[in-house]
């Protein structure tokens, strides 16, 4: 099970013990922030793509949405999300759960800068009822990150 990998992952850091566990479901940005009673842009979703024959996750604020025109500048290529039967075996997580830690071999993450804006975000953990609650540091340290990008929309407001 992916939350387990994701549990493992953090015990290298003494983490484990901050993977919040929920009753309900947190598979969506809106059941996430009702279910952790925090605003839904400060729920960190991670999106998944196939850029060529690479596999990238995005990592965004709640509130936030692909702006297909900067994506194309900043991938040179359209926007392909994963497929719903892609997802588990390309990414190692299920949708729902798909998070930027303990990812298969060859996933590339990158952080777009929707997320900056806050102290503390919530990504998931590898299941549809998980979270962890991070820094903007520590998200950087633990999903091993590429680079910032500016490939949003819809949050500046």
């Amino acid at each position: 099970m992916s939350i387990e990998k994701v549990k493992s992952y953090f015990a290298n850091y003494g983490m484990e013990n901050k993977i919040i566990q929920l009753k309900e479901s947190s598979a969506t940005v809106e059941l996430a922030a009702q279910a952790l009673g925090c605003e839904p842009e400060r729920i960190a979703k991670t999106l998944s793509f196939r850029v060529g024959e690479e596999v990238v996750l995005i990592v965004a604020a709640g509130d936030a949405k692909i702006d297909n025109r900067k994506y194309r500048e900043e991938f040179e290529t359209k926007a392909k999300m994963l497929s719903a039967n892609e997802v588990e075996p390309l990414t190692g997580h299920r949708i729902g759960g798909v998070c930027p830690f303990a990812v298969n071999e060859g996933v590339s993450v990158y952080l777009d800068q929707s997320l900056q804006r806050f102290q503390t975000v919530f990504p998931a953990c590898g299941s549809g009822n998980s979270a962890i609650e991070l820094t903007i540091e520590q998200l950087e340290e633990y999903s091993k990150y590429i680079k910032w990008i500016d490939v949003c929309k819809g949050w500046e407001n």
